[in-house]
């Protein structure tokens, strides 16, 4: 494992390689690859039904233009995915009142923009946020459409990972030319978080975001076209790491990703080299072992302690003490 970490400094920094921005045009694949036998075994897709989700709260981004297939769930690896999300919704995890610390997470599933993980790398997130005393909400934001029945989604699927390997990757500034409704559901994300923030006992400047695989990719999009959502601190789980232009007083950044991840494993650091050299806070986590989409599953693997690593990166920037 390797840890790579800067805080308004100059000067070296990892060698950068080719980029990789480009899980859009991966699609699903990134919610596919799981590196354990634990996950393997479970791997089959099962239709279930669509969760209560009596918490979520409708975001008022509107239905995703054209979207005609209703949203369906389904099982796999343990976990429940969610996918042909139209209409977007953020569902709140507070923290025990008298362990509020004020600081707040929206948490963006990622799944290729075709399928979220709702379980692994979003309510199980929020809760153990929660339990350090952080607000979390877990951002459902809309997705691509894809079949409805079964089958014929697997049958997409199968051939769309014979194209990946073929698929150029496309440049941050066009990858989030292609995103602008997830972007609008993560702006209203923020929205909503900040006009509720005294309900919710939020401090309004200490609203960070955390993102996986695609999820990390609408993190950063969100961070540099997001407009007013602001975030104050962001986390890029196995996302891409391509060099971008770096806002100015961009919020501090956390990176965890696995050396042995299928898509991101061999595809540079730009990024942190770009948050880097812009002298903004950036923390870097390398892991030896994980493969991609380890989120919350337990693994023998360290990769599992990236979320350790994650609350004490947070704790070294005061986020989980009370705000004076």
């Amino acid at each position: 494992m390797v840890h790579v970490m800067s805080n308004n400094a100059s000067g070296g920094g990892v060698r950068r390689r080719r980029s990789g921005f480009g899980l859009a045009r991966l699609g699903f694949a990134a919610a596919m690859i799981l590196a354990t036998p634990v996950q393997a075994q479970s791997d089959q897709m099962t239709p279930i039904a669509i969760p209560a989700q009596t918490d979520a709260i409708v975001l008022g981004t509107g239905k995703l233009p054209g979207a005609t297939a209703p949203e369906v769930w389904h099982s796999q690896y343990g976990s429940v995915f969610a996918r042909n999300v139209t209409i977007a919704t953020l569902t709140p995890f507070l923290p025990d009142p008298a362990k509020a610390t004020g600081t707040a997470v929206i948490v963006a599933p990622g799944g290729g923009f075709k399928t979220l993980s709702m379980e692994n790398e979003g309510y199980d997130v929020a809760r153990a946020l929660a339990a350090k005393g952080v607000a979390a909400f877990v951002l459902k934001y809309r997705l691509n459409p894809t079949p409805e029945a079964m089958p014929a989604f697997e049958k997409s699927m199968t051939a769309m990972f014979s194209s990946i390997a073929r698929a150029p990757r496309p440049k941050p500034d066009a990858m989030m030319a292609g995103l602008a409704p997830q972007i609008a559901d993560a702006r209203a994300a923020f929205a909503l978080v900040r006009k509720r923030s005294g309900e919710w006992h939020v401090d309004p400047t200490r609203i960070g975001m955390v993102g996986f695989s695609a999820g990390a990719m609408l993190t950063m999009a969100t961070t540099v076209a997001g407009g007013d959502a602001k975030p104050a601190f962001i986390g890029n789980i196995y996302g891409p790491l391509a060099a971008m232009t770096v806002p100015a007083g961009a919020p501090p950044l956390f990176v965890a990703l696995a050396a042995d991840d299928p898509f991101f494993g061999n595809s540079g650091f730009g990024l942190i080299e770009s948050w880097h050299a812009a002298k903004r806070p950036v923390e870097f986590h390398l892991f030896e072992q994980g493969g991609h989409g380890f989120g919350m599953y337990p693994k023998t693997t360290t990769s599992t302690g990236w979320f350790d690593e994650f609350t004490r990166w947070m704790a070294m920037h005061d986020l989980l003490k009370p705000a004076k």
